[in-house]
């Protein structure tokens, strides 16, 4: 256990404690703890969706794809990056005018309607805890590393403090320590990017010449098909990454912290320049590891080769960056999982208890304890199913939790904003089936059986060869909504005309009337 690391540790959790504090004093309703009031400016919110989107899966998972499997890791840069092309042309704007505090509230604009609150509500809970899983996997290695503690002690310690942040910080605190981490991460990832290029003499061609050689693939590292060799496999894939950010709970949640639509669209533009920059610098991070770590010290530290970035800061700049790298990492991982909190909480307190149970008639303190005790529940399931998943690539975890959203939630929001003839039904059924789908294709896939042990979470043959169902889910997700609209006879044009002019402009059928 490095001292060096120990201090710069304790210094980030000192720094998001205080941060929590200050943000506790002015967190009293139930907008404070959910948006921060909506008191964001674009650059704030840019900064916070890139520290929310910057996630273990980012640093750790990337680094350690692309150190290990070459271009193939890349992908997920590619996939993650385009994604907010999405967001910015279609999403962010009309979410920010029709929703409140959730997804399942834009929804509900449209249909007021409990089975699709609800639904809205399961299809965001599952997503959370997928992506929660990866985060809590990643910290668990992290810290292992980090402090040489038991792995789930360290899943523990991170569950522990990412419940405090919630609990008593809300939306405020959560907003801050992603801002702060943003450009943590930022800088430790521009200084090891400037590490392995001066090891190149800053030549980016030297660096992918020397890339040829430096592993046992030789050239096929620079090119596809090194670790996915399925063409289908690999297009499902990137399926998922580009559009399941559109769907993404604790993403989304982000556009209702700003004043208005233009300013959350600002905040796409910003987000998109942070995190186009850090999935260039990717590239340095897993080329390093590969040429100056080793396959062999990677997979040593960690199988899935989530330890890469750290263990490439600590090969070009000794402990001080390694320990300021790790604390970096950690700091990503809470941030991330305060918002996938906060997101899940929501979807409990302010959508099932608050909307469906109590029909909406519920004060702001009550919404708070809901919203508090929800995140508790959030915090506890994840922590119990993550100390099953060390094993597992976390940006792999990342991209089926990407499937389930691009499945589930982005079907029915693109039909509610843009399809007149789009019903209740249609909602329900375009959610259950995007959800169910996309989670029946990733049980029965090389994910969860392998023949050989170790490889997967069982041992046996899949049922299919696809890791990432996503080719298959996501049309059946627009299908079912399809096909449900159509068998049923419901339909209100007048509904949609409202809701169409309030998703373009913000301003309210009812108030101009008025």
């Amino acid at each position: 256990m490095s001292i060096t690391a120990v201090v710069m540790f304790l210094a980030i959790v000192g720094l998001t404690l205080a941060i929590t504090w200050w943000a506790s004093r002015r967190t009293s309703t139930a907008t404070d703890f959910y948006t921060a009031g909506g008191g964001l400016k674009g650059w704030q919110n840019g900064l916070a969706i890139s520290g929310d989107y910057l996630s273990a899966a980012s640093f750790l998972g990337i680094a350690g794809s692309i150190a290990l499997t070459g271009f193939d890791g890349f992908f997920f840069s590619l996939g993650y990056l385009v994604a907010y092309l999405v967001v910015l042309y279609i999403v962010a704007e009309p979410l920010r005018n029709l929703g409140k505090f959730t997804l399942a509230d834009m929804i509900s604009a449209r249909f007021d309607a409990k089975k699709v609150r609800g639904t809205a509500a399961l299809s965001s809970i599952v997503i959370v805890l997928f992506y929660m899983i990866a985060q809590l996997v990643g910290a668990g290695a992290l810290i292992q590393l980090l402090l040489g503690i038991d792995y789930w002690i360290a899943v523990l310690l991170v569950g522990f403090m990412m419940t405090i942040y919630v609990l008593f910080g809300g939306m405020t605190a959560t907003s801050w320590v992603q801002i702060i981490k943003a450009c943590l991460l930022m800088l430790g990832t521009v200084i090891i990017s400037f590490l392995v290029l001066a090891k190149f003499n800053f030549n980016i061609l030297t660096m992918f010449s020397h890339m040829t050689t430096a592993t046992d693939a030789g050239q096929a590292y620079l090119n596809p098909g090194l670790k996915y060799t399925n063409g289908i496999d690999t297009i499902s894939m990137l399926i998922a990454l580009v559009l399941g950010t559109a769907g993404l709970p604790h993403i989304l949640m982000r556009f209702f912290t700003v004043k208005d639509a233009q300013t959350a669209r600002s905040s796409v533009i910003w987000a998109t320049w942070i995190v186009g920059i850090f999935y260039v610098l990717t590239i340095f991070l897993g080329f390093g590891a590969a040429a100056f770590v080793g396959k062999e010290t990677i997979i040593e530290a960690n199988a899935a080769g989530n330890m890469a970035a750290p263990l490439l800061a600590q090969a070009l700049g000794g402990d001080v960056l390694f320990s300021f790298v790790c604390a970096v990492a950690f700091a990503t991982i809470l941030a991330v999982v305060a918002g996938l909190v906060l997101s899940g909480a929501s979807a409990l307190s302010h959508d099932i208890y608050g909307q469906i149970i109590k029909k909406g008639n519920v004060t702001e303190k009550e919404q708070v304890v809901a919203a508090r005790i929800g995140s508790i529940i959030i915090s506890v399931i994840s922590i119990v199913l993550a100390l099953g998943a060390q094993s597992l690539n976390v940006a792999f975890l990342v991209s089926l939790a990407f499937c389930i959203a691009a499945s589930s939630n982005l079907p029915v929001i693109i039909y509610t904003i843009y399809w007149k003839r789009f019903n209740t039904t249609g909602a329900v059924t375009a959610m259950l089936t995007g959800l169910i789908s996309a989670l029946i294709l990733v049980a029965i896939s090389p994910n969860v059986w392998n023949p050989e042990a170790g490889k997967a979470i069982f041992v046996g043959e899949p049922l299919i060869i696809l890791t990432n169902p996503a080719i298959v889910s996501v049309p059946l997700g627009f299908i079912g909504g399809l096909i449900g609209t159509l068998l049923s006879k419901e339909t209100d044009e007048a509904k949609y005309r409202e809701v169409d002019v309030k998703a373009q402009t913000g301003i309210s059928v009812h108030d101009v009337s008025h």
